[in-house]
């Protein structure tokens, strides 16, 4: 089957797979989740997502059915207490405008709740959420639900919010009723997140015209690389072959992520299905990819044989070890999420240290072997393969080193925490309110093309071609080894300069009828046989 053919087969399973898995909306969907406390207020997070607004097409917030239940025990304490009614308030507001909601109370501490102190200065109401008007913009959004005395449910309204302003938008659940905490109160319903561009969150909506051109730019690659392959099939090396399985592996994986983000954006439902299996061929490809780097850097396959026994077992478990923790992240990054809101940095911290530890690794074993590779080509003067390994080293140097340059000009972003991931853990713990977002998309775009960079490089060092044999381990190269190691005991009695035609001498051939062996009154020469594998 031709290759066109084999990648359309692929890209249909994939999505076929996506539309029969279930899938999550764009909108935030609450299914129980509880309020936690911070500061003197109990907090749940609604959502908070980069908003892009036009005059052209309006960028709306909608609540749907938003209603708060808590449970009969907190309904009996509230009644206990003289019928008391708890509130729940909903706070919207752009990232800029984030000290509008809650203020500093008399001992200069952060509140979201009116204290008692507070409230005799006149400033607030007691045991109520804290918020000021920005300027004239009716910012922030406030809306209210409260439970009725033996209540169990109160209902926001169903309200459309209108954003004229392009910025970082977050809404927050808060409540201030002790009768309501230790999660007696759970959030059920729904809020819709509309873009002027489209559903998708804003740090993923440049994202889209992203992966569209990478996909075309590894479909020029895989174009080149398949035109090589047709045209000296007959002199394709092993390795080559695992190049080729990148190289599609890439096709699938960026073809795959473009889908699945322009059909988020178009219909406001993103399929687990595509997602997972975007990510799923992204940690496929990096895996593959650094064990195909590692072996052509122990010179497998072409300094000597394919590996075998315990190293290949060693290089194999790297792999796997590597694609089951890059799994892990990536699958735990984007199947399901449809919001901006940084993910709980322990989690991400757990999912990103194993990558990291992973990727030190790999880049060890690789420049550590090249070097040996490197000194053993030079020994044997190979002049050919050494070029190419140089080349290879090269490549793999400048890599490196773009990448140490990227990490360290994120390092300058502030409120951060930054280590290596693909060498670099990329990790922010202080990013709930990040002004930067519009950014964002930098970040796995910059590595995305670091890594095609790369594969560019090894494909045009490493294409098919007429001479690509050449390259090839062979046999008569190790023979020629092991005729040179013989020798070894035999050389310091061997004395330089040219033979002298006064010498005696007499030729012999070895045993094994490979090499010609001259004794002369000097010392002792020997040479291989130079036709192949013709007899002397």
């Amino acid at each position: 089957m031709a290759p066109s053919r084999i990648t359309v087969v692929v890209l249909a399973l994939l999505l076929t797979s996506g539309a029969l898995l279930c899938a999550d909306a764009s909108v935030h969907d609450y299914t129980g989740e509880r309020f936690v406390g911070s500061g003197n207020a109990f907090v749940l997070h609604g959502g908070s997502e980069g908003v892009y607004a036009t005059s052209k097409a309006g960028a709306f917030i909608r609540f749907e059915k938003v209603a708060f239940r808590r449970t009969p025990e907190s309904a009996a304490a509230a009644e206990e207490d003289s019928n008391r009614t708890a509130t729940v308030t909903a706070v919207m507001f752009e990232a800029g405008h984030r000290d509008a909601v809650g203020g500093t109370d008399v001992s200069g501490e952060r509140a979201l709740c009116c204290t008692p102190d507070m409230a005799k200065l006149g400033v607030c109401t007691e045991g109520a959420v804290m918020y000021r008007a920005w300027n004239a913009t009716g910012w922030p959004k406030v809306f209210s639900a409260s439970f009725l005395p033996g209540g169990l449910e109160a209902a926001l309204p169903d309200e459309t919010v209108a954003v004229s302003r392009t910025g970082m938008y977050t809404l927050l659940f808060l409540h201030c009723d002790a009768s309501l905490a230790g999660g007696q109160v759970a959030a059920a319903g729904k809020t819709i997140w509309k873009n002027s561009r489209g559903y998708l969150p804003g740090r993923m909506a440049p994202l889209v015209p992203f992966y569209g051109v990478m996909s075309l730019a590894f479909a020029a690659l895989a174009a080149y690389w398949f035109a090589q392959y047709a045209r000296f099939w007959r002199e394709v090396a092993p390795l080559q072959s695992c190049a080729t399985l990148v190289i599609a592996l890439g096709m699938v994986e960026t073809a795959t992520w473009y889908l699945d983000l322009a059909e988020f954006n178009e219909s406001g439902v993103r399929p687990r299905g595509a997602t997972f299996w975007a990510a799923t061929c992204g940690a496929l490809r990096g895996a593959v990819a650094r064990v195909l780097v590692l072996t052509v850097a122990m010179g497998h396959g072409v300094v000597r044989p394919a590996l075998a026994g315990l190293k290949s077992a060693r290089v194999a478990g790297l792999g796997a070890a590597f694609f089951a923790a890059a799994e892990a992240l990536e699958v735990g990054e984007n199947v399901g999420t449809v919001s901006d809101h940084s993910p709980s940095p322990a989690r991400r911290l757990f999912l990103v240290l194993p990558v990291a530890g992973l990727n030190t690794v790999f880049v060890y074993w690789i420049f550590s072997s090249l070097s040996k590779t490197l000194n053993k080509l030079k020994a044997r003067r190979m002049t050919a393969k050494l070029e190419m390994y140089r080349r290879l080293n090269n490549a793999l140097i400048i890599a490196v080193a773009v990448s140490l340059g990227w990490i360290t000009f994120e390092n300058r972003l502030p409120d951060g925490l930054i280590i290596s991931m693909r060498v670099q853990i990329h990790f922010k713990s202080t990013e709930e309110y990040n002004e930067r977002w519009r950014a964002a998309w930098v970040i796995p775009a910059v590595w995305q093309l670091i890594s095609f960079s790369l594969l560019c490089a090894i494909c045009l060092i490493w294409a098919p071609s007429q001479s690509s044999t050449r390259y090839a381990y062979s046999e008569e190269e190790e023979e020629g080894e092991d005729v040179e190691r013989d020798l070894e005991g035999t050389r310091p009695l061997i004395r330089p300069g040219p033979l002298s035609y006064v010498d005696t001498w007499a030729i012999s051939v070895s045993q094994d009828a490979t090499k010609i062996i001259l004794r002369t009154d000097s010392g002792v020469y020997a040479k291989a046989a130079g036709d192949g594998d013709k007899r002397v």
